[in-house]
């Protein structure tokens, strides 16, 4: 990895994603038309975000979300154009284009003119972002930013990159945004690296929509005498590279004995490490909450990992954006609102069993 991107990478996470549907006619909005929440992949019964939670006292980060080309026009689109055509004789683009996108003239031009937001993501995260049985990007992100798209009139095409390299993606402009389970953080927000306190690139903003701690899993049955993080002391553990897991790691080995130091193996995704645990290769692994559940619901038919101890450090996740593109930071903050104001929101997180990760409103830079 070149410098730059390995700065880049130091504050990427502290953990841990063409065609413009404004059409003129009914014929083109029409296939556009999908169903962000109701005809996606349907994941398996989901456990919701109940488990307890402490808050984190390490300076940590955690990984970020978001997946999929989905169509941003909906049902109601079809109908309404229809109906306008009967009482009008002929609909308007501009007409359509307001009643299926009331916020696409918040956009930057340019992204109005391709009709794409690019979206970075690491698509290795069920249930944030993964690829389904068939190839298809789906999940949590995925949905959200469906939903959003089809406020602002635009797709948000989500292209797969490893997590630690969103961040140089976004400021090289290969992205326009980043989604993918990434926490907001003081020091990403400004470019900090958290371990020496330098500033190591250009920051960015964030506009945060869901929250989420961090947990600990091990093989079903075998908890290995670990409910604490200093548990770990003398044991291995698995984590993504990169993520807030791997920086507790490294804070809790800190604190423990000579002789008895943690072994850390980092890998470039998630479902590396649940490999390497599930072999036997370690004693524990660490994910977001949301993703150590649902690994221990659905892996081995949700015989393979059990989770222990608590969740620690509750954090948001945000959508990270350039500091110099606050008019489309501002456009996805008001979509955001519309969705959880209109609903769309929390049908998404209750589809997926993470309505304990709701947020009421959106929020630019919250995280500390």
């Amino acid at each position: 990895m070149a410098q730059s991107e390995w700065q880049d990478a130091v504050i990427t996470r502290g953990r841990d994603t063409r065609r413009r549907v404004l059409s003129s006619t009914c014929g083109d909005a029409a296939q556009a038309v999908a169903d962000p929440i109701g005809n996606s992949t349907h994941p398996p019964e989901e456990p919701t975000m109940t488990a307890s939670t402490t808050r984190r006292t390490t300076a940590a980060h955690s990984r970020l979300a978001a997946v999929g080309a989905i169509a941003v026009a909906g049902a109601l689109l079809l109908t309404g154009c229809g109906d306008q055509t009967e009482e009008n004789g002929s609909g308007t683009s501009d007409t359509a284009s307001t009643s299926a996108a009331p916020l696409a003239d918040k956009l930057p031009q340019a992204i109005r003119d391709k009709g794409v937001v690019k979206v970075g993501s690491d698509i290795a995260y069920a249930p944030v972002e993964f690829k389904d049985d068939s190839g298809k990007t789906v999940g949590i992100d995925p949905d959200v930013a469906a939903a959003l798209g089809k406020q602002l009139g635009v797709k948000f095409e989500f292209e797969n990159g490893t997590f630690d390299t969103l961040i140089t993606g976004l400021r090289s402009k290969r992205y326009d945004i980043a989604m993918s389970a990434m926490t907001d953080t003081k020091d990403r927000q400004e470019g900090i690296d958290s371990e020496t306190g330098k500033k190591v690139g250009e920051g960015v903003d964030f506009v945060d929509y869901f929250t989420a701690g961090v947990s600990i899993y091990t093989k079903k049955g075998d908890d290995q005498g670990i409910k604490t993080w200093s548990d770990l002391c003398g044991k291995k553990i698995v984590v993504q590279r990169g993520t807030v897991s791997e920086d507790l790691a490294k804070a809790e080995n800190e604190k423990c004995p000579t002789g008895k130091k943690i072994a850390i193996e980092a890998f470039d995704n998630d479902q590396q490490a649940q490999t390497r645990l599930r072999a036997g290769g370690a004693n524990a692994g660490s994910s977001d909450f949301p993703v150590a559940a649902y690994a221990v619901k659905t892996s081995g038919g949700g015989n393979d990992f059990q989770l222990v101890g608590e969740q620690v450090e509750a954090a948001p996740y945000g959508i990270a954006i350039a500091k110099d593109n606050t008019q489309l930071r501002d456009a996805i903050k008001a979509a955001l609102d519309a969705i959880i104001e209109n609903g769309e929101y929390q049908k998404i997180l209750e589809k997926w069993g993470v309505t304990e990760g709701a947020v009421e409103e959106a929020t630019i830079n919250g995280g500390k």
